[in-house]
């Protein structure tokens, strides 16, 4: 029956002893409530259903939320509620039965007030078994209206002896990092410490009971503490809470800055109507138009299959103890490449699965007969369903943290239920948190058209294979990224960085023009690839290809490589479980000198450390790899991992180089070896001199040839001292982005700080002006491996700072010939110097007076 109730806001309306067929018959029902009260519009009720088709309003208890979508908020005339008791219950999403359908229209925030009274509710269990079957519409309306805390609910109401009160300033709420922060203080002291806000208290060592309170920004906020040690504990939480203030809100700034920055146009392809922008960073250039596909965790079915409780326990103890492991090892790395604040990302994941209320809903869902993965999924899924019912976006997105944790732990309790991933049939933009390089390496272009990840940097390693592979992409785009839905028609710039999502059909009609056009200006500079890299003043560059193995050789050759100016030895070792023998590295190195044969070959000596680390090495954990035993240094190090790959080169030298190949210190400079070695990360004349005594030394034991040996000018100490260098080098090789890394001070996987590591800062261009004088005192030349060598207008300055070969990813080269050809080098030279001049990257960029397409 339908009954009047008491006055509240929002307005109310209970039907008990309802009896609805399915969920969507119970939805259109509660929604008919609501038009006949006038407080939606009859279109609010498809929209209450499209909800259920993207989320689940499960709340947890047999209560359910359906509502509207957030865009369909303006179908509400006035906010009220429609309950339906449902005493027999009604199936609504994977097993669960609703018995209370609470449908909500809110116009403001008033679904929150009536969202936090059910959360109290359901944990009074023997009232809301009463709250199904009562005959009194009444008293379920006064369950809806109560504030204060339900029977057995956390904390007094009352504040503790010792207090304080604050007012929330951190712009976006008490989100999870500073949450965990404060759980951390807390958690030092074992003193009560309680936090109250309004009626509601909760305990300041319980993360996701904090996070219940929905403290917003503006929020009053009393923190009291009894018991031993009281003062000092308080003392310290404080401390703590307005320790975090300044930091929320310079985070918050950047994060205006950086939405305020989208607004603007930028130099190349714009859209003309209005659509949503995601920003990132360019990291492979081409323009792709194609529906989104988010790579997210897959749903997986959890069988119930009980077991004896003891067992059970055991396998949930030991689940928790290796989640907790595996998420401080993401965090210390994390910490490492993307600074401290990133990291708490994980640190509040551990403290997420060490709530005491989660496993304790886990055991007593065991104590009942469940099994333990179903258990664990059932408690995670519950206390993931309060948090997003609360009605606050951060809360929402830390119920998305909470699940993404519980999975963890569910593919520790059991392997097969660990998520996959799987690709549509169609073409698609694929979008994710980040990829490693070897799945970035496995994506087919003829399915992936375009791809855009939250995380990594435009110099990572996966940014690189994306280049090569010739897929647009746009990295470090923010968590946002992942909110998007499947099947979204967007265009991806990856030439810009920019994300367009629902573009107009005007939009989409341009772009694809944008894109033929310069698929044409591409195919025409393909036409001419063969063609060498002579300016129009008759100045010729080597041009080579960065190929790690010997099948990429053929593709390079065909796209007007003239040999392969890098060879990066390092993924012998990543893509696979133990460390390449000699002779599996002689084999590869000699197919190399035979597929390209006689045309040069620079091989990389070992390059591991930094951001290629090899688990099978074991090597030591380093506070900061990038600053650490990496590159040259390692290799000295040790022998056991240098000397096996030198016999393998100097083998496949013997084999393979003729013997009236060019040789070390030749005039003119020897470039044109067949063979080259160069080695990673040099900062002294003592490792020089070190490593060719070693070079020497195996040479002579094998009866090989000399060949080139040259250095990788990586840090700046090598840059200026150049000239104290080039005596005891063959050539050089300026692996630009890690100079830029270390000239700048920017740890090239920051997403916060990618957009300012810039090879084209001038301090960046001016070092690499300084090993170009360094080399020409003693007749040396010098190449460029990094990424600015595959930008043509990069390109370009080089030519002019004096660099004589250029090496880039193959799919670069006909562009790069292309602005080579098209210039002089006296005009090249101009350039360079006025470059040199420039306050800044952007300023160096503007000089750029050729746009594509």
């Amino acid at each position: 029956m339908l009954a009047p109730t008491p006055s509240l806001t929002p307005r109310v309306l209970i039907r008990t002893a309802a009896a609805p067929s399915t969920k969507e018959a119970a939805i259109r029902e509660a929604a008919q409530l609501l038009v006949a009260a006038g407080c939606i519009d009859p279109a609010y009720e498809a929209s209450m259903l499209r909800r259920e088709e993207v989320a689940n309003t499960y709340l947890g208890h047999g209560v359910v939320i359906p509502h509207g979508m957030v865009d369909d908020r303006a179908l509400v005339r006035e906010s009220g509620l429609a309950v339906l008791q449902v005493p027999a219950g009604v199936a609504w999403h994977d097993g669960q039965d609703a018995h209370l359908v609470v449908a909500i229209a809110a116009q403001s925030d008033t679904h929150i007030t009536v969202l936090r009274r059910l959360t109290r509710l359901i944990q009074d269990e023997a009232r809301l078994a009463r709250l199904r079957t009562t005959t009194d519409a009444s008293e379920i309306a006064a369950a809806l209206a109560e504030d204060a805390a339900a029977p057995g609910a956390a904390g007094p109401a009352a504040d503790f002896a010792q207090s304080f009160a604050w007012t929330v300033d951190y712009p976006t709420g008490l989100h999870a990092r500073p949450a965990s922060a404060w759980v951390e203080a807390a958690r030092a002291s074992p003193a009560r410490i309680q936090v109250r806000h309004g009626a509601e208290v909760a305990d300041a060592k319980n993360l996701i009971a904090l996070l219940q309170l929905g403290l917003r920004a503006g929020d009053e906020a009393v923190i009291s503490a009894e018991g031993e040690d009281a003062p000092a504990a308080l003392a310290r939480l404080k401390a703590t809470v307005t320790g975090l203030s300044a930091g929320e809100k310079a985070a918050a700034a950047r994060a205006a800055e950086a939405a305020a920055k989208v607004a603007g146009p930028v130099a190349g392809w714009n859209p003309s109507d209005p659509c949503r922008v995601i920003p990132g960073i360019g990291a492979s250039p081409g323009l792709a138009i194609a529906p989104i596909h988010v790579l997210g965790p897959t749903e997986v079915a959890v069988p119930d299959e009980p077991e004896p409780l003891t067992r059970g326990g055991d396998r949930l103890h030991a689940a928790l103890e290796s989640t907790a492991a595996q998420l401080k090892a993401l965090a210390d790395d994390t910490g490492r490449r993307l600074g401290q604040a990133d990291a708490g990302i994980f640190r509040a994941q551990a403290d997420l699965i060490a709530d005491t209320d989660l496993i304790t809903l886990a055991c007593q869902l065991m104590v009942e007969g469940h099994g333990v993965a179903f258990a664990w999924n059932r408690a995670v899924e519950r206390m993931a369903d309060q948090l997003s019912a609360l009605g606050n976006p951060v809360l929402a997105a830390r119920a998305a943290d909470l699940r993404d944790v519980g999975r963890r732990v569910l593919a520790q309790i059991d392997p097969a239920l660990q998520s996959g991933h799987a690709l549509p049939d169609r073409p698609c933009l694929l979008v994710a948190s980040d990829l490693a390089p070897s799945d970035t390496a496995g994506l087919d272009p003829a399915r992936v058209l375009g791809l855009a990840t939250a995380q990594g940097g435009p110099t990572s390693h996966t940014a690189i294979l994306a280049r090569t592979l010739g897929i647009p992409s746009v990295v470090a785009a923010g968590a946002g990224l992942l909110g998007l839905a499947s099947g979204r028609t967007a265009i991806l710039d990856g030439t810009t960085g920019r994300l367009y999502v629902d573009p107009s059909e005007r939009d989409l009609a341009a772009a694809a023009a944008w894109r033929d056009d310069l698929k044409a200006k591409q195919e025409e500079e393909a036409r001419e690839r063969g063609l060498p890299a002579r300016t129009r003043d008759g100045h010729a560059l080597a041009i080579g290809a960065n190929v790690n193995t010997p099948d990429q050789v053929p593709f390079a050759l065909s796209q007007g490589a003239e040999g392969v100016g890098l060879m990066r030895t390092e993924f012998l070792f990543l893509e696979r479980g133990d460390s390449p023998g000699e002779d599996d590295q002689y084999a590869t190195y000699r197919a190399m000198l035979e597929a390209l044969n006689g045309r040069p070959l620079i091989v990389r000596a070992l390059d591991i450390g930094g951001d290629k680390q090899v688990p099978h090495l074991a090597l030591p954990k380093e506070e900061n790899p990038f600053l650490g035993v990496r590159g040259a240094r390692l290799l000295l190090r040790r022998p056991d991992l240098m000397e096996p790959q030198l016999r393998a080169l100097y083998r496949a030298a013997k084999d393979c180089v003729p013997a009236d190949a060019p040789r070390a210190k030749d005039a003119p400079p020897a470039k044109d070896a067949p063979l080259s070695i160069m080695f990673p990360m040099i900062t002294s004349v003592p490792e020089v001199l070190a490593l060719r005594a070693v070079c020497d030394r195996i040479r002579a034991e094998i009866g090989a040839p000399e060949v080139p040996l040259g250095i990788m000018i990586e840090v700046p100490a090598a840059a200026i001292q150049a000239d104290a260098l080039s005596p005891h080098c063959d050539f050089f090789s300026i692996g630009t982005n890690d100079l830029t890394q270390y000239a700048l001070a920017i740890d090239r996987q920051n997403t916060d700080l990618a957009p300012e590591a810039d090879s084209l800062h001038p301090a960046v261009l001016r070092l690499v002006r300084m090993t170009c004088e360094g080399a020409a005192r003693h007749g040396r030349f010098v190449g460029v491996c990094g990424g600015i060598a595959g930008d043509p207008f990069g390109a370009g300055l080089l030519a002019g700072l004096g660099v004589h070969e250029l090496s880039m990813t193959p799919r670069d080269l006909p562009a790069v010939k292309a602005r080579l050809r098209a210039a002089s080098l006296a005009d090249l030279k101009a350039l360079a110097e006025e470059a040199c001049a420039q306050p800044d990257a952007a300023a160096v960029r503007a000089l750029d007076r050729e746009a594509r397409p």
